[in-house]
């Protein structure tokens, strides 16, 4: 019978805290840098589907991270279109009297006939 090597051993600590659910302890320790050696065992098997499992995962989750940054990006991108386009639109607007034109007439010579008394 062969004497098992050191990545046997460390494969076997690896499935011993991924079988009590301590994920976490088993990242610390160096799951993912773990490589496998030569022999074949059931413990070296499941820590590389925790691996592969975990990459697979991490990678959907920086993904979704850019996904979101670019997401957010266009959409400060639009806002600011869309702010050039409302400030290029209101200036573009002549502006306008107070008064419509007929009303603003009968005004000023409303004006002039107060003046035209006072003066008298």
């Amino acid at each position: 019978m062969s004497t098992p090597c050191s990545a046997c051993d460390q494969a076997r600590a690896f499935h011993a805290q991924l079988v009590a659910g301590d994920v976490d302890a088993a990242i610390e320790a160096g799951l993912m840098a773990f490589q496998p050696c030569g022999c074949v065992d059931d413990s070296i098997i499941v820590v590389m589907q925790t691996q592969q499992r975990l990459r697979t995962a991490w990678d959907a989750r920086e993904r979704y991270r850019q996904r979101e940054a670019r997401l957010a990006r266009r959409a400060a991108e639009r806002e600011a279109r869309r702010l050039k386009v409302t400030d290029v639109a209101e200036s573009a607007q002549p502006a306008r009297p107070a008064l419509p034109t007929a009303a603003a007439a009968i005004l000023a010579r409303a004006k002039a006939k107060a003046a035209e008394r006072m003066e008298r």
